[in-house]
């Protein structure tokens, strides 16, 4: 694919950050759970540790630390962020645009739980765009940055990793979509990245392109 005017077969959006306006967000819930039961993590560390990772990550991080978080950590902060999310979730602007022009096919791949991924697209109306086609980290065995979730995604889709284009908004989402050998482009539109230098981030990740508004998709 060229760089500039890229016709790929599979376009795979990641969901927190890219579709949904959601990472401040769940962020927040996490540093508030976890404070619930005595763990101390800001906002901006719970950004830099686990943007785009999954909870599973997020356990294996304290473990690696020799810290072991409750039973009821997961459900407790997966019952937070849907809870949030129902109220307060926002579209990223001009998404909505963007995916009714689309001309190749599209799905989500997304480290985000099912039922979460549902939610956020159903909350701010682009569950239209996707139908079925979502797929999460839950489906497959090692979760971002690892290519596994992306390279599943473009299986069922049909299409080849090398016509595959992937749009991410975190460091191990573009490592990801690199390791499985697709084009990918870093948004850095979300609130998370308006006190971060995004384009430096993401360019340093691999990046082959970073764009911060949905309306400059398709570049000059």
């Amino acid at each position: 694919m060229d760089q500039g005017r890229p016709k790929p077969d599979l376009i795979i959006f990641d969901c927190d950050g890219v579709l949904v306006d959601s990472e401040l967000l769940s962020c927040r819930c996490l540093s508030d759970v976890l404070a619930e039961f005595g763990f101390q993590l800001s906002v901006v560390q719970a950004l830099e540790l686990f943007l785009g990772r999954s909870t599973k990550a997020i356990e294996q991080h304290y473990r690696d630390h020799g810290q072991v978080l409750p039973d009821d950590f997961i459900p407790r902060v997966k019952g937070r962020v849907l809870e949030t999310f129902s109220g307060a979730l926002q579209p990223i602007p001009g998404v909505d645009t963007v995916l009714s022009e689309l001309k190749a096919p599209c799905c989500v791949a997304s480290s985000s739980d099912l039922d979460r991924v549902s939610l956020s697209l159903d909350v701010t109306g682009l569950a239209q765009h996707f139908g079925d086609r979502l797929y999460t980290a839950q489906m497959v065995r090692h979760g971002k940055p690892a290519p596994d979730l992306f390279l599943h995604a473009a299986e069922k889709m049909g299409a080849k990793p090398a016509r595959t284009l992937v749009i991410e908004d975190s460091v191990s989402g573009v490592q990801a979509a690199r390791a499985a050998g697709m084009m990918v482009w870093g948004f850095v539109g979300g609130g998370h990245y308006r006190s971060r230098d995004g384009r430096a981030i993401l360019s340093a990740a691999g990046a082959d392109r970073v764009f911060a508004q949905m309306s400059d998709f398709w570049g000059a």
